[in-house]
């Protein structure tokens, strides 16, 4: 998934605000699905993955956002983790050194590319405790029950079928699991997610908010509790009714 710094990301949107095309034939792309697509469409554009990762790592450890992300979460030795949209495996780096060998996690991504590099990644530096997930843009393919936090880096604003993928997440939760997402208040053309409907489209699938955070440079990291069996939605008609009622709008 996409690793972009908040100045390009914003120059990308401005560029794409000149021409008026791309954020357009995102809308009716979005809105061409909708009609045959099980689950509903977001009722915003969607950005383009465009990278493994977001800036270059050297600069990620100065700055210290994975400790910073880690300890809001407290993420601990023997956790099970998942890294959705995991790219080439920055945060998979940081989490299989925190989590230790009693610990698991997946390194989730839907990118061919992007998940060779990272199994190449994970066997040259021998992560006995990461698993590499093929996963799709409605599905994030972890096993039922199997993790306790599920972390979306820079990547929200990307997801094509937001609603099909957190439908399907919710049973990989085990009791109390957790979402974090981090992400620019920008909008979704510009590689950020405004909080405001960030909140109200996890909402419409059961994720109910736990807490916001501020990062030092401008993002933020909200992180949701994911529903249990009684609270999230039945199906894709139940999570169809759910969203026309919320009406998420940028």
């Amino acid at each position: 998934m996409a690793r972009w710094t908040t100045a390009t990301c914003l120059a990308v949107g401005i560029s794409v605000a000149a021409t008026g095309t791309a954020p357009a034939a995102a809308a009716q792309t979005a809105t061409a699905q909708s009609a045959t697509r099980e689950f509903p469409a977001p009722n915003r554009p969607i950005s383009r993955i465009v990278a493994p990762r977001w800036i270059a790592e050297d600069d990620r450890d100065a700055f210290g956002e994975a400790e910073k992300v880690m300890a809001l979460l407290n993420i601990r030795s023997g956790q099970r983790v998942a890294d959705i949209g995991a790219g080439d495996g920055y945060y998979v780096r940081h989490l299989s050194e925190r989590v230790g060998p009693s610990g698991v996690v997946y390194g989730q991504d839907i990118e061919p590319r992007y998940l060779a590099m990272l199994r190449e990644r994970v066997a040259d530096a021998k992560w006995t405790n990461v698993e590499v997930i093929t996963g799709t843009p409605g599905d994030p393919a972890l096993p039922a029950a199997s993790i306790d936090v599920a972390l979306m880096i820079h990547m929200y604003h990307e997801i094509s079928d937001p609603y099909a993928l957190l439908y399907r997440l919710a049973p990989a939760f085990r009791e109390g699991g957790r979402l974090a997402i981090l992400d620019q208040d920008a909008p979704t053309d510009r590689h950020g997610t405004p909080p405001r409907l960030l909140i109200c489209e996890l909402g419409a699938v059961g994720y109910s908010r736990v807490r916001r955070d501020a990062m030092p440079d401008g993002a933020y990291v909200i992180t949701f509790r994911a529903p249990d069996a009684a609270s999230r939605p039945r199906d894709a008609a139940d999570v169809r009714a759910r969203v026309a009622a919320a009406n998420c709008r940028p």
